[in-house]
Order: structure tokens, then C-alpha cells, then sequence
């Protein structure tokens, strides 16, 4: 497993995504929902990978929900940064934001634009199960 490191711009929160896979064959995608458009979002997940997302100021992080409410989006309140989604239910998976790595540029494929406004709420949840993370958050 590779650890990919980052977060936000201010260093309140952390990100380590460990994958087996080699970055350049990571499936990058651009949803195209009005958050994630207006943030330039481009975002990876590996099932068999994991997500560790370190905070140190608790009142600094946002968790903002919209649409269906079936996910948290995470936002640094110091500095603007958006890192990563969450899914709001007791089995947690996430995706990580390319845009908030340190490595970024090792992303190399093309962003895959994906609509998910067609979706109803089980079958958003069923999705996530099968193509998010497991992650973890902890607060220092």
C-alpha cells in the first residue's frame, strides 16, 4: 500500500490515503452537482484502500450535507478547502479530493464527469458501499 498525504491549506486537517494502486490507474471523477463543480472537485476512492482524515481544531472543520443528506462534504471554516465526502450512516466509506493531496499531479487520468442526480437515496447508499473507502476520522 502507497499512503498519498495532504489536506487543507491551513494544515487543520490531514488526509492519508492508502492505496494499492499505482495513481495513474485511479478512475478520477468530476460529479457534476452544482457543490462539486463550483469547487472544481475531482475525486478518488479505492474499496480496498483507506481513508485517515486527522483534524486538529474540531471547530474549524464543516460538515456540510445538501440534496439527498446521505453525506457529509468536509470543508476547513479557516481556510475554505474542501477534502473530502463522508457518508452519513454507521458503515462510514468516504472519497478523498485529488485537489486537496500533496500529490496530485500523480493523478493523471482525465476526470470522468458523473451525474448522480437520477439516483434515489438507497440507490446513492448502495453506490457508495461499493465504490467509496473505508475511512477514519480522528481528532487530535
Amino acid at each position: 500500500m502507497t499512503m498519498h498525504t495532504g489536506g487543507c491549506h491551513c494544515g487543520n486537517i490531514r488526509l492519508g490515503f492508502s492505496t494499492g494502486l499505482d495513481p495513474s490507474q485511479i478512475e478520477v471523477r468530476a460529479c457534476q452537482c452544482s457543490f462539486c463543480v463550483k469547487h472544481g472537485s475531482r475525486a478518488v476512492a479505492d474499496p480496498d484502500g483507506r481513508l485517515i482524515i486527522s483534524v486538529k481544531d474540531e471547530t474549524r472543520l464543516h460538515r456540510y450535507r445538501f440534496g439527498l443528506r446521505t453525506a457529509d462534504y468536509l470543508l476547513c471554516r479557516e481556510c475554505g478547502v474542501y477534502v473530502a465526502a463522508i457518508t452519513a450512516d454507521d458503515n462510514a466509506r468516504a472519497i478523498v479530493i485529488v485537489n486537496a493531496l500533496d500529490d496530485q499531479g500523480r493523478f493523471s487520468q482525465r476526470p470522468i464527469p458523473v451525474d448522480f442526480d437520477a439516483e434515489g437515496k438507497a440507490q446513492r447508499q448502495a453506490r457508495r458501499r461499493a465504490r467509496w473507502m473505508p475511512v477514519e476520522v480522528s481528532f487530535e
